[in-house]
């Protein structure tokens, strides 16, 4: 059974498509099958994996209203070992559409509960929100895994994270964890960088990743090619810190 892993953090411009993006392609690169879930209707994640997110015909969208099927949603191999359900704007309708059905909180769940078994990790993005989006997010996730800038004020907003989080295990999703929390956008360069990584490991009682993620100009270009770091440029600082990651996240199966 794979695990479903939620990367979320509700406040935007944190590395959290670029997350999604580069740790879908790593765990792929080292022989795991991968299906990466674009939830955010910016379709980062879909655009960084190499799909047209204004030219698929059929998306996530489609998928929750029950308008497509899985097997003509998810593009298969957009990258070697990941396969894709892709998003685009029109999702940011289905906050409006949801709340009338019936379970809402589950409709994600009831997709992900039959991929299971054909992958071994769903990586899913979700948008920068506590919305309805998220919260079938969570309940469909057997973990979470929080990207947070390294800015002063990161513990506020993390702590509303966390809020959520238990209360969708306590109300929803009883077999949910934190994955771990892992910092991105870090610059060895400022003080407050390594501040704010101190700051978080005295205060915060969480899985923190040792891998760090850095500011990185490879890592900032690559999405706008199609191409996730370890394919558009394998060599640097980015593809090596999200290859550690990877590991640092397959070694956790058996925790």
């Amino acid at each position: 059974m794979g695990r479903i892993i939620a990367v979320a953090n509700q406040k935007g411009g944190v590395g959290k498509s670029t997350t999604a993006i580069n740790l879908s392609a790593c765990l792929a690169e080292k022989g795991k099958k991968v299906l990466a879930i674009d939830i955010d209707p910016q379709g980062n994640t879909t655009s960084g994996l190499g799909a047209d997110k204004n030219a698929v015909e059929n998306t996530l969208y489609e998928l929750l209203l029950g308008e497509a099927e899985t097997k003509d949603t998810i593009i298969k191999n957009v990258v070697d070992n990941v396969d894709l359900i892709p998003s685009n704007m029109n999702l940011s309708g289905a906050e409006i559409e949801l709340v009338d059905l019936e379970d809402k909180e589950f409709i994600l769940k009831k997709i992900t509960d039959k991929l299971r078994r054909k992958y071994d990790y769903i990586i899913m993005d979700c948008p920068p929100s506590l919305s309805m989006l998220t919260i079938n997010a969570l309940t469909a996730a057997t973990s979470v895994l929080v990207p947070i800038q390294c800015e002063y004020d990161v513990l506020e907003g993390l702590s509303q994270l966390i809020h959520t989080i238990e209360m969708v295990r306590d109300r929803l999703n009883k077999r949910l964890k934190i994955e771990g929390v892992v910092f991105t956008m870090y610059d060895a360069r400022t003080n407050l960088s390594l501040q704010v990584v101190e700051n978080v490991k005295e205060n915060l009682d969480q899985n923190i990743y040792k891998t760090i993620i850095p500011r990185n100009v490879r890592l900032a270009e690559a999405p706008s090619y199609g191409k996730p770091i370890n394919l558009y440029d394998s060599r640097s600082t980015g593809a090596e810190s999200y290859r550690l990651l990877a590991e640092e996240v397959i070694g956790r199966e058996d925790e």
